[in-house]
């Protein structure tokens, strides 16, 4: 599963969006335009959204409920979804409970009042809610004799606490679907892929390697459903592919499928949202797995980011004295901000995430300003290894002098607190340097990732080997794809000598030992014959390769991969496998963005075939998968896939959508079962169902 290939870059826009949408990052830029006393009052956060306040409104009404504070939640939905209750199957309910939760409380002045709300409320509202109404209102009168303690009693299940949650699950449901207020995309996604997965290794009796996580991501429990319009009990019959379509991708019983379509009024894509979201994750594992992988990307700066930053532009003569003396020591004496204190040393994952002090990032134009005159002979007893600090960090800024590199604009982390200080006070660790070794390791896995995704392959490869001689001997798959890409950048420059220095130099010797990379390397050096000027070496897909560079540099550097990229790796492929053992596609795929994540352009002669065709219509031979040792799919699984998809269509193709159908539907059973029963009966749904049922 963890050789599963994934487009970083479009899980990349998931999580941009998704912080973005949680209000989870600020703009630097915002904090630079704020008060600079980190004293002054902070401002509140902007909603960006009307789907964001609705989501806020929701979580107040929730808290509200899952307190027993029911007057204050019905107050909030009356100023902003006054609608909802005038459904008087919902205002029942909500009035029965406010009754218990007065009765709770206990004081005489309380059971007046449960007394009169039973009166002015829960019995008129008892005549017309649902036909069980009055006999639940009588049954909830038993409340007033029968203590909240007794267990034993006939109505210990309205006292009990599990009926604020459930009450606060139905709102969630009913207000969710009224505001169209669904979660972000990757909030969806992420339960849709974590369900799939947990039920493919539970029908394939296999193991999960990140079952731990997955469990604690996506709870067992989900919100109650909403109850369909009373005008929609008689709704025209849904379509049977819309209806199976619904019950298999989010586990619910036909008829379960049925009522949810019945709500969403038909609109299947807005029922798999419902239902989707009645799905609970911990926001806070969800929070922290975000923020790590942000980091990671270079997406966000950590909070001990955004202090030393501050630090250092207030004492710019320790930048000095640093560029002189790779040994040098400062003491910073501010205090200590509780939020990164704690998170630095309590990990919410217990380990599995990294430090947030191991994870913040160098700001580019700080490092180019404090590096930009350091004498070569500066750290001349300093070893080349990855684990010196001295080395990494004028490698890194060698690194970013050949991107011409701009200033730092990434966001900084707010979380979900309702207010924060843009710069607060805050103090870090000593560093014998004055700078955090682990930032610059992160820089320099992220910096070598940029130069390659901009197409700087050979200065990559000649920094990674002045770092550490012998990464590209343990990876030789990788320094093969580097010099590929130097090849073909020389080739389409006119620059064949060049380009042939570079395939006798390198990219013979490494396919010598190695039969696919050979192959792949008589396929590259067909480029050599197209017409000059229709190579397109500056336009290859490098996005992949950048990627794998980034997580091998990081492995070297002792970086842990992000959890959520394991996550992300082991339910994409199960997605996959457990789509293959249905026999069908996915209808929700690319409303949840999965197609994109699983779109992978690694073919870089192909690309240049692609795009010399269109302008020449040139004719060349087959198309190579070329691919990195730990992420790329070989050529035998792509052919293999192909294979198994024609014999999927071949399959069903036997069988009338009808008969599958209908299988499906009377015997309750998956796609890929009934087509299987189907087989043994040659396709004659009547037989199948006579013969189990017989």
């Amino acid at each position: 599963m963890d050789s599963t290939p994934v487009n970083w870059e479009a899980l990349d826009a998931l999580i941009i969006d998704f912080v973005s949408s949680e209000n989870l990052v600020v703009e630097e830029d915002t904090c630079a335009n704020s008060s600079q006393s980190p004293l002054s009052s902070p401002s509140s956060p902007s909603i960006s959204s009307s789907s964001y306040h609705a989501r806020l409104i929701i979580r107040r009404i929730r808290n509200s409920i899952e307190s027993g504070d029911i007057e204050a939640a019905m107050d909030i939905i009356r100023s902003n979804a006054p609608f909802v209750l005038d459904d008087h199957r919902i205002l029942f309910r909500l009035q029965k409970q406010k009754f218990i939760e007065l009765l709770r409380k206990g004081t005489h002045e309380d059971r007046v009042a449960a007394i009169n709300c039973l009166r002015t409320s829960v019995a008129p509202c008892a005549l017309d809610a649902y036909p069980e109404a009055y006999e639940e209102f009588k049954h909830v009168l038993l409340a007033l004799i029968y203590d909240k303690n007794d267990q034993t009693s006939p109505v210990a299940n309205e006292w009990a606490e599990k009926r604020r949650y459930e009450m606060a699950g139905l709102m969630s449901s009913v207000l969710r679907a009224s505001l169209q207020a669904y979660d972000p995309v990757f909030s969806m996604t992420l339960r849709y892929l974590i369900s799939i997965h947990k039920g493919f290794c539970f029908h394939q009796g296999i193991s999960s390697a990140v079952s731990d996580l997955t469990h604690r991501l996506l709870l067992e429990e989900r919100d109650p459903p909403a109850t369909p319009p009373e005008s929609m009990y008689e709704a025209p019959p849904f379509d049977e592919v819309d209806i199976q379509a619904l019950a298999h991708a989010v586990e619910l019983t036909r008829q379960g499928a049925v009522d949810s379509m019945k709500f969403a009024k038909g609109d299947l894509f807005q029922a798999f949202q419902n239902e989707l979201c009645r799905m609970q994750l911990d926001v806070s594992v969800l929070d922290e797995l975000v923020k790590e992988y942000c980091i990671y990307r270079g997406i966000v700066d950590s909070e001990m980011q955004m202090i030393t930053g501050a630090a250092k532009r207030s004492q710019s003569e320790v930048g000095h004295r640093l560029s002189r003396d790779c040994s040098s020591e400062i003491d910073l004496n501010t205090s200590q901000h509780s939020d990164v204190e704690n998170y630095s040393s309590n990990s919410m994952l217990n380990g599995a995430l990294v430090n947030d002090t191991e994870m913040s990032s160098k700001q580019g134009g700080d490092v180019d300003t404090r590096y930009g005159s350091e004498r070569t002979s500066g750290c001349e007893d300093c070893s080349t290894s990855w684990s010196n600090h001295c080395e990494t960090t004028r490698a890194l800024a060698r690194i970013r002098s050949h991107m011409n590199f701009e200033r730092n604009k990434r966001k900084r982390w707010r979380g979900r607190a309702d207010e924060m200080d843009c710069l607060p006070d805050l103090s870090f660790p000593k560093s014998e340097s004055g700078i955090n070794p682990i930032d610059d390791k992160y820089e320099i896995a992220l910096a070598v990732k940029e130069l390659v995704s901009r197409g700087m392959a050979a200065e990559a490869a000649n920094e990674i080997s002045t770092m550490d001689p012998d990464f590209f001997t343990q990876n030789p798959g990788l320094h093969f794809h580097l010099k590929q890409v130097e090849f073909l950048k020389l080739v389409s420059a006119g620059d064949h000598n060049g380009a042939l220095k570079v395939a006798c130099s390198h990219l013979g010797p490494l396919a010598a030992s190695d039969q696919y990379l050979l192959k792949t390397l008589k396929e590259t050096l067909l480029v050599l014959l197209q017409p000059d000027g229709n190579t397109h070496g500056n336009d290859l897909p490098l996005n992949d390769l950048a990627n794998s560079l980034q997580v091998s540099v990081g492995n070297r550097l002792g970086i842990k991969e992000p959890q959520l990229m394991k996550i992300i790796k082991a339910t994409v492929h199960t997605h996959t496998e457990w789509f293959k053992l249905q026999m069908c596609k996915d209808r929700f795929s690319k409303l949840l963005k999965i197609d994109s994540l699983k779109e992978m352009n690694t073919d870089l002669v192909g690309a240049i075939k692609s795009r010399s065709n269109k302008d020449s219509n040139a004719n060349f031979s087959s198309q190579v998968t070329t691919t990195s040792s730990s992420t790329m799919t070989s050529e035998d699984g792509g052919s293999s896939s192909l294979m198994m998809m024609t014999q999927t269509s071949s399959r069903e193709a036997l069988w009338e959508e009808s008969a599958i159908l209908k299988v499906m539907e009377f015997l309750a059973l998956p796609r890929s079962d009934a087509i299987q029963l189907l087989s043994q009966y040659n396709g004659n749904a009547e037989a199948v169902i006579q013969q189990l049922f017989g």
